[in-house]
């Protein structure tokens, strides 16, 4: 079992931590807390990929796409964990709603763990400000009422967040490629809305 303070082995595998996470969840409910202080210096990476996950999810990518904004605001400006209002960071979450969410995450994780390995050394404490600021605009685009509209950004996060976790310079040049395309292509697609709205408002 994890205790807080305690080390996690640099590439062990995200999934292997996720699955850890859920069998060492108290059965009363978990915290953000209480992730936080078992990720230590995964944090980010694992937020990213939950709320992500999230966001793929019916009714919550509204949410997500508001969550996911805290920790990437915080990455944008050069911290070394994401920091929480203590207010929310102790609302407690129940145990089986956790419990789902990571078990949705993990057969996907599993078959991107195949292809993701650590390469293409980047200084990843560098790019935390770049990774920040993509996944802000990824978390916007989750805001956007379109059919449909919240699966590929929430998909990027995902991919982004795998990237920065398993020190994966080319899946995260790749998801930054794919995140600009993306933001790129809710923008145009925005536009046309609110000028097919201007247009048959007269």
């Amino acid at each position: 079992m994890t205790q807080p303070g305690e080390d996690v082995l640099p590439h062990e595998a995200t999934s292997a931590v996720l699955a850890r996470l859920r069998s060492t969840a108290p059965p009363d409910g978990v915290t953000l807390a209480w992730v936080l202080a078992h990720l230590r210096e995964r944090a980010f990476g694992i937020l990213l990929l939950l709320f992500g996950t999230g966001g793929l999810l019916p009714g919550i990518s509204l949410f997500a796409g508001l969550l996911v904004a805290v920790p990437a605001f915080q990455m944008l400006l050069g911290r070394t964990a994401p920091v929480f209002p203590r207010r929310f960071s102790n609302r407690p979450i129940a145990a089986a709603r956790f419990a789902a969410l990571i078990t949705r995450a993990l057969p996907v994780l599993r078959v991107i763990e195949r292809f993701s390995r650590p390469r293409w050394p980047t200084p990843f404490q560098t790019t935390k400000r770049v990774v920040g600021a993509a996944i802000l605009l990824l978390g916007a685009c989750l805001l956007v009422p379109l059919p449909l509209s919240n699966i590929p950004p929430s998909l990027v996060i995902v991919l982004m967040a795998i990237a920065y976790l398993e020190e994966d310079g080319l899946l995260l040049c790749l998801s930054l490629v794919s995140a600009v395309a993306l933001v790129l292509a809710m923008a145009a697609a925005v536009w046309g809305t609110v000028e097919t709205t201007l247009w048959l408002g007269g």
